[in-house]
């Protein structure tokens, strides 16, 4: 069987041929895990300028500099350091005996065993990465995989498609290509875990096929993610690194900040501030090569058509560069949304793209109000220098990760826990977390040779002093 695959049929038959080699061999060395890793980090070196420019060509414009480091080094990172860690992740890990069987010899253990074969469902707006990603530790487990690219990146699509047929063995990682009623063969099948990464809607229909045959699923999905400006942050360094944020990929970020609460009295400073930043930035938007197109013409009606309700509601809007709309290409520039009404879709729908919410508030409570008034996002982010106010967004707000005086980064930490909570995703992977979501935590207990239970008047026929005996085991300390 080659390692595309066109048909319904075919993916039920790669999946059998794959959970038959699951079957065949339910272990693997660190030796064969490290080499598969391996294979996909070869196939990813020798591919890399093809991969890139498949996406800038998907895109509609998005420069290559920023392909290859989201797409081509995240993914080779992620899938180094699962190389390069899963002896140790692998290693059987003691756990406490109970008395009294901890002092006459028996042993108890928590093994790590793959769970089998894995769907991996990517989305367009990191197309390699959010495949690669999760793949480095569902290989550093064990597992097999099948990875379904978004049909929203065709070309991307192709080229992994392609690359896979010379470098990888398709009983061990198979690409699928193709469309929603693909995704959804797919997930109808019984694999063994299911990764997802994309919108809530999307995400529900991905559950409700694996419910039915009861398959594990780790969800990605983004959100409404906030930002809080304290009265201690310094707007100029704020706005700076907030509109790094925005400008990157266009805002078409599972992370990007969404929401911003601001002072009220800073509403305008920061306005000039976010104005200036970003322009030094993106100087223009139309044609500008620097600029991140909107991924397709529905995704840019889309966001346009947030703004127009947003000024028909009377919000008031600024637009960064400050210039007309252009139709040449996708690209936009940033659009502010300043206190759009609760109602309106770009207060309810995540943007994902070149806009963003302001909204003004006096006190510190409202803005935590109505930040846990909503769906748990995937990130949240403070400005400001205050201790005290950070610990007080940190542990009165619930969301996937949180960081501080930045945004965006904690997604990129390797030894730490990366996904959603909620409506923002379910389960989580990066590193050691990745390997423990991907793997079945067993359970392995080793008896020891002197059992005493019979001695102890435990088994029957029990001496009628047994429950007195036991009674006397109940207490309070």
């Amino acid at each position: 069987m080659t390692n595309v695959i066109s048909t319904d049929s075919d993916t039920s038959e790669l999946l059998g041929n794959q959970q038959q080699k699951n079957r065949a061999q339910r272990v693997s060395s660190a030796d064969e895990r490290r080499a598969r890793i391996q294979r996909v980090i070869d196939m990813l070196v020798a591919r890399h300028d093809a991969i890139v420019d498949a996406i800038d060509e998907d895109f509609g414009g998005r420069h290559p500099g920023y392909s290859t480091v989201n797409d081509v080094l995240g993914s080779l990172t992620a899938l180094k350091y699962a190389r390069d860690h899963l002896e140790q992740w692998m290693q059987p890990e003691p756990r406490a005996m109970f008395a009294p069987y901890d002092q006459l010899g028996a042993t108890a253990s928590v093994q790590y065993q793959p769970k089998g074969s894995v769907l991996i469902i990517g989305t367009w707006n990191a197309p390699v990465y959010t495949l690669m990603s999760p793949l480095a530790g569902v290989l550093a487990a064990g597992n097999r995989a099948v990875l379904k690219p978004s049909e929203i990146a065709p070309r991307t699509a192709q080229v992994l498609a392609d690359a896979a047929e010379e470098f990888l063995d398709p009983t061990d990682i198979a690409v699928v290509t193709g469309g929603v009623e693909t995704a959804q063969a797919l997930t109808a099948l019984p694999f063994d875990h299911i990764v997802f990464t994309g919108g809530q809607a999307a995400g529900r229909s991905v559950l409700e096929n694996a419910a039915r045959n009861l398959v594990p699923v780790t969800l990605e999905l983004g959100g409404k993610s906030p930002v809080i400006v304290g009265r201690s942050a310094d707007l100029a360094t704020a706005a700076f690194r907030i509109a790094i944020g925005k400008a990157t990929n266009g805002g078409q970020i599972c992370v990007s900040a969404d929401t911003v609460y601001v002072p009220v009295e800073s509403l305008e400073a920061f306005v000039d501030a976010i104005r200036a930043s970003y322009g030094e930035l993106l100087p223009t938007a139309t044609g500008n090569r620097d600029v991140t197109a909107i991924v397709d013409d529905r995704h840019v009606a889309r966001i346009d058509e947030y703004v127009r309700e947003a000024t028909k509601l009377g919000a008031r809007i600024e637009t960064v560069p400050d210039e007309p709309i252009g139709t040449a290409d996708r690209r936009r520039p940033l659009r502010l949304v300043i206190d759009p009404p609760l109602s309106a879709a770009i207060s309810q729908e995540e943007i994902f793209g070149p806009a963003m919410v302001l909204r003004t508030y006096s006190d510190l409570e409202q803005a935590l109000g109505q930040i846990n008034a909503g769906p748990k996002p995937l990130a949240l982010y403070y400005f400001g220098q205050d201790e005290q106010e950070q610990r007080v967004v940190v542990e009165s707000t619930t969301s996937g990760g949180v960081t501080i005086n930045e945004v965006m980064m904690h997604p990129g930490l390797l030894d730490a826990p990366f996904g959603g909570v909620g409506a923002s995703g379910i389960g989580h992977y990066n590193g050691r977390e990745g390997f423990l979501e991907f793997s079945h935590a067993r359970t392995v207990f080793v008896a020891s040779e002197q059992d005493p239970r019979r001695e102890w008047g435990m088994l029957p026929p029990h001496a009628d002093g047994y429950r007195a005996a036991m009674s006397a085991q109940v207490t309070a300390e």
